[in-house]
């Protein structure tokens, strides 16, 4: 049993475009032919590869042909550099990484643009909570993933990255109208707070650590890193927020801390167990820039 090079990358195509016809306009074939070589790709390996949906998404059958496809890309890549074929920075490597909110608005990106710069590659970022990242590198989504889970995924390696601090805290002119007696448990039970989204559990944390009632304190949804810290800024409700974003405005008395302790988190760098030099620079430009960057704890040993 083989699985065809060139159908494995259809596959990785349609499921990286989201459609058939938007990979046959990047791998300038017709749609028809698109789904035919899926069709052939399913027929050969007798198991259903893409939920027809919109987006498409591979089933888990189809995530392992789409690893392989993206796996040999950047092996394919690597060959060429080796052979002094840099040329080819018309068609750069397209790396997909899982990246957590907070990294993504805060410290990565100067990281990723001078990769860029010095290599033929652009990237597909994948937006999720540091809690769940790890997922889409277990399904083949992406080939790395800034993630809290230290444990290597199944074929991959971990790199501790740091730790990102988070501390409660609100605008003056809030705590005063809702915590008048201080950051108590029943005034964090009535206070508004601000979460990312559903799956945000920093402030829940905070709340349960402090004997408030999580369930009972009103919420906002910002899901957007920059927003988020914007709108407990502007006195929309208290929120957990990293140095990056506070240290500036807690100095200057626009944002006051609400007691209670820090909450920690432990970031790494999980990526595909592959000998690939280019995989390996992204991987050296992400620790260097996070271990300039984020707070170090002495009790995280990695």
């Amino acid at each position: 049993m083989e699985i065809p090079l060139e159908l494995a990358r259809t596959l990785a195509a349609v499921v990286t475009e989201g459609t058939f016809d938007a990979a046959s306009r990047v791998l300038q074939i017709t749609p028809s032919a698109v789904s035919q070589r899926i069709k052939a790709l399913e027929h050969q390996l007798g198991r259903v590869l893409l939920v027809r949906s919109k987006p498409v998404r591979p089933t888990d059958a189809g995530a392992v042909v789409v690893r392989l496809a993206r796996q040999l890309a950047l092996l394919e890549h690597d060959a060429l550099a080796e052979f002094g074929f840099e040329a080819a920075a018309d068609r750069p490597a397209s790396i997909p990484l899982a990246v957590n909110a907070d990294t993504l608005g805060t410290w990565i990106l100067p990281a990723l643009a001078r990769l860029a710069a010095e290599h033929p590659v652009v990237f597909d970022l994948h937006r999720d909570d540091q809690d769940f990242t790890a997922e889409l590198l277990e399904s083949g989504t992406v080939m790395a993933a800034v993630t809290s889970q230290s444990a290597p995924v199944a074929g991959c390696i971990a790199r501790p990255l740091g730790v990102m601090r988070y501390r409660a805290v609100a605008t003056p002119e809030f705590a005063a109208r809702w915590c008048p007696a201080g950051a108590t448990p029943a005034a964090l039970s009535r206070a508004p707070v601000v979460d990312f989204d559903r799956r945000d559990d920093l402030q829940t944390g905070y709340l349960r650590f402090v004997g408030a009632d999580a369930a009972a304190a009103p919420r906002h949804y910002v899901p957007a890193s920059n927003d988020f810290a914007v709108a407990v800024k502007l006195g929309l409700g208290w929120g957990m927020l990293p140095g990056f974003q506070s240290a500036d405005e807690l100095a200057a008395g626009s944002l006051v801390p609400l007691g209670g302790p820090p909450i920690d988190v432990p970031l790494y760098w999980q990526q595909w167990n592959l000998r690939s030099p280019l995989l390996e620079a992204i991987a050296d430009a992400i620790v260097a820039e996070a271990r300039r960057a984020l707070d170090t704890v002495a009790a995280f040993t990695g």
